[in-house]
């Protein structure tokens, strides 16, 4: 198996994908995951898209066309810190309103699909890619609301109200088993090793493989790379640190508590020292 190290899918996202020359390797990827061949019109300019210094949080606005010809946005997200799930809901309206020109009829919202990338596990689940929509389901009856004649002449292409709507992914890495079950598993693979094996064949991939080679970059470009992957690191270290930290601060806060307590309700200092492990001096001075 070929384990030739790739740049990371982030890095990549920041200063490679962005070229009209290598959208085919993020069309390869959105057309696995979405299971429709799209096509990259442009990489919209927003506030989002600025490149900063110290923005560890790589997000990409797409304009692509559909197999139906069809235009629709695409955020693509890639998360390396815990975060919730409003700001996902906040970059969804935020590309609808961005890409609205004034005095636009709402009827001309395009759809929007947003693509997250996740290190971390957000939320409680078992699998590692979840899909959600906004369905509407009657209270008594149990039927999907769907659009009348005259919504879909207005939106053709479209039967349910859900196809209207932003349409949310979450890739959960780290929970991937790496065993690959389908071509976007591949892919999956890769956005967790940084690596593609040898047999691979999801869309994208090979294009991936050729143009993503560490090996591949300017020096400069390398040593960029490197000095990022190293900042990567150390902020990792510092968040583990400092969850350590907190939580030794907790406990010691939960037995001070706990002590003082047992010394409201009339225990003796002794029993309280032994009980917790707290010295006795402290129980005292409680």
């Amino acid at each position: 198996m070929a384990t030739r190290k790739l740049i990371s899918f982030d890095w990549a996202m920041k200063r490679l994908l962005r070229s009209k020359a290598n959208f085919g390797i993020l069309e390869g990827f959105l057309s696995e995951l979405l299971r429709e061949d799209v096509q990259i019109v442009e990489v919209l300019e927003s506030e989002s898209n600025r490149d900063t210094a110290d923005d560890r949080s790589n997000r990409l606005d797409l304009k692509v066309r559909n197999h139906r010809g069809e235009l629709v946005l695409i955020e693509v997200q890639y998360e390396r810190r815990h975060d919730d799930l409003s700001r996902m809901l906040y970059g969804s309206a935020r590309a609808l309103v961005e890409h609205l020109d004034v005095g636009q009829s709402s009827a001309n919202l395009v759809k929007v699909i947003s693509v997250n990338i996740l290190y971390f596990d957000l939320g409680h689940g078992e699998d590692y890619v979840y899909h959600g929509t906004t369905r509407f389901c009657g209270l008594h009856k149990h039927d999907e609301l769907a659009l009348s004649r005259a919504q879909r002449k207005l939106f053709p292409g479209r039967e349910r109200t859900h196809e209207l709507f932003p349409e949310y992914y979450l890739i959960k890495v780290e929970r991937f088993d790496d065993i690959v079950r389908d071509t976007l598993d591949e892919w999956i693979y890769y956005l967790k090793h940084q690596s593609i094996q040898d047999g691979f064949s999801a869309k994208g991939l090979s294009e991936a493989k050729e143009k993503l080679a560490v090996l591949g970059l300017a020096p400069a470009e390398r040593a960029a790379y490197e000095r990022w992957q190293e900042d990567l690191h150390l902020h990792a270290s510092l968040v583990a640190s400092n969850f350590v930290v907190g939580k030794i601060e907790g406990r010691e806060e939960r037995t001070l508590e706990i002590a003082r307590a047992m010394k409201a309700n009339g225990v003796a200092a002794s029993v309280i020292a032994e009980s917790t492990g707290l010295a006795l001096e402290v129980v005292a001075g409680l």
